[in-house]
């Protein structure tokens, strides 16, 4: 176990005083679910005086190129003039700045074409963005893995059942394209622990104390301060852990600069527990009971469906009493069960209803949602304070229902008001959006590994950071 630095802690208060760092987090984030023209009230947030110019080869307050040291011929002789020279962190901000140009001019351009997948339809907020924004991913994006800690806590994870995405994401990491081993050129710093893996190896059953695994996690995030210069240099901005496990949350407040600076990508994405959305990934909890999709995917047509809509599992939260207290046992439409009858196949029932329900339990995540659309049953979300997976991409209203908790008692009027025709563009919405939720062992493009980097990547280009030199 390592130990907490004092030097450390005495330090970072210093930082944070002399300035030698500033950064901006805009409240608006780049495919926002709230106006259409979120792209340009993005991108001119980053303008001088309100100016509506941006180049692509250029982001204000940032040179063009790399200034070197100019050569100029004199009279014969070789005369050296004296510039600015700029960081690594300054330069990798002037490359971002171009992403963020090529995502703004997309939004009024043509579809760039792209033979594997092009993103169209209204389940993207805006598909020639997404587009341009995730290509621009693949073409720059380089994440640093610290390379401290042993496994089982660190570098590994389950890739089995409830927290399956979790490991699956932690160890794909460590050989995905996007990995750098020079952190000099990365864009952001991944912080490999798990978790899940902390709650199976760190913590006592029944103990309910939690210290031991706080200061693990703290422990670990002092020793790559103390060794490397660039949790210092930006107090964590560029920095990201992942989590699905539904203690991530209180995990990440053991460590100040973790939850206040950092990108915390959480299956347990809930806004009254202080997730932001603007600087935080909501991912998706995907249950794989034997590690791999075989035979999760697919199901038949609407017309082959004649359950209106199915749901079973525990009772546990403050919603799923209310929607059996309604709901069990009522109606041979709505099969609402709290222990599925042995006789009866969960996944089969799936394929079976139009509808699957997808209530919060103890925590707003849950493995239906995803379910449903593996297996084309339209999810309808029952949770509050919920952010859901990819929504600054996706347009969930479009392949999904949302009910407010209030509206349980209505719940089979509302399905029914639904016109045949929208819920088969629904049903088919899902089946297209589901290839953005499939783990692929190795990853494909625009999967769910895909997608959770690229979530990670917004929130990158929402923020921007730059040393503030001495002679400044």
């Amino acid at each position: 176990m390592w130990r907490s630095s004092k030097v450390l802690r005495f330090l970072l208060p210093l930082i944070v005083a002399v300035g030698v760092l500033f950064f901006t987090s805009p409240k608006a984030f780049i495919f926002s679910n709230l106006a259409s023209d979120s792209i340009e009230t993005y991108m001119k947030s980053r303008l001088p005086n309100g100016s509506s110019e941006l180049h692509s080869n250029q982001d204000s307050n940032y040179p063009k190129q790399p200034v070197r040291e100019k050569q100029v011929h004199e009279n014969g002789t070789r005369i050296r003039r004296s510039q600015k020279s700029y960081s690594n962190l300054e330069k990798l901000e002037v490359g971002l700045g171009q992403a963020r140009a090529a995502i703004r001019e997309a939004q009024h351009g043509n579809q760039t074409e792209d033979p594997f997948y092009v993103p169209n339809g209204p389940m993207y907020w805006n598909p020639k963005a997404f587009h341009r924004s995730y290509l621009e991913m693949e073409k720059r994006l380089k994440i640093y893995v610290y390379e401290e800690g042993e496994p089982p806590v660190f570098h590994y994870g389950p890739c089995k059942h409830t927290y399956a995405i979790e490991g699956f994401f932690i160890q794909t990491m460590e050989i995905s394209r996007f990995r750098t081993s020079n952190p000099e050129e990365a864009h952001i710093f991944f912080l490999p622990f798990s978790v899940t893996m902390l709650t199976q190896v760190i913590y006592v059953p029944e103990s309910h104390e939690w210290g031991l695994m706080k200061n693990t996690a703290s422990d670990y995030v002092n020793v790559v301060a103390q060794k490397y210069p660039y949790w210092n240099r930006t107090l964590g901005a560029d920095h990201f852990m992942l989590a699905c496990h539904d203690w991530g949350p209180e995990i990440s407040f053991a460590i100040p600069y973790l939850h206040q600076n950092a990108i915390r990508a959480l299956c347990n994405a809930n806004t009254s527990e202080r997730f932001d959305a603007s600087r935080d990934v909501s991912i998706p909890e995907i249950l794989l009971p034997t590690g791999k999709i075989d035979g999760m995917l697919g199901g038949p047509s609407p017309s082959k469906r004649p359950i209106l809509v199915f749901y079973a599992g525990g009772v546990h939260g403050p919603i799923r009493p209310i929607l059996l207290e309604h709901w069990e046992n009522k109606d041979p439409d709505v099969q609402i069960y709290k222990y599925l009858p042995k006789n009866l196949s969960y996944y089969g029932m799936v394929r079976k209803s139009r509808y699957c329900i997808c209530p919060s339990g103890y925590e707003v995540a849950s493995p239906r949602m995803v379910e449903g659309l593996y297996m084309g049953c339209v999810p309808v979300l029952i949770k509050d304070d919920y952010v859901i997976p990819f929504s600054d991409v996706l347009n969930w209203k479009t392949f999904s229902v949302i009910i407010p908790v209030k509206d349980i008692p209505n719940l089979k009027k509302i399905l029914l008001s639904i016109p045949e025709r929208q819920y088969i563009k629904m049903q088919r919405r899902g089946i297209q959006m589901r290839k953005h939720f499939v783990v692929n062992s190795p990853p494909k493009r625009y999967d769910v590994f895909h997608m959770i980097l690229h979530s990670i990547w917004l929130r990158r280009l929402n923020v921007r950071l730059r040393h503030v030199h001495p002679e400044d």
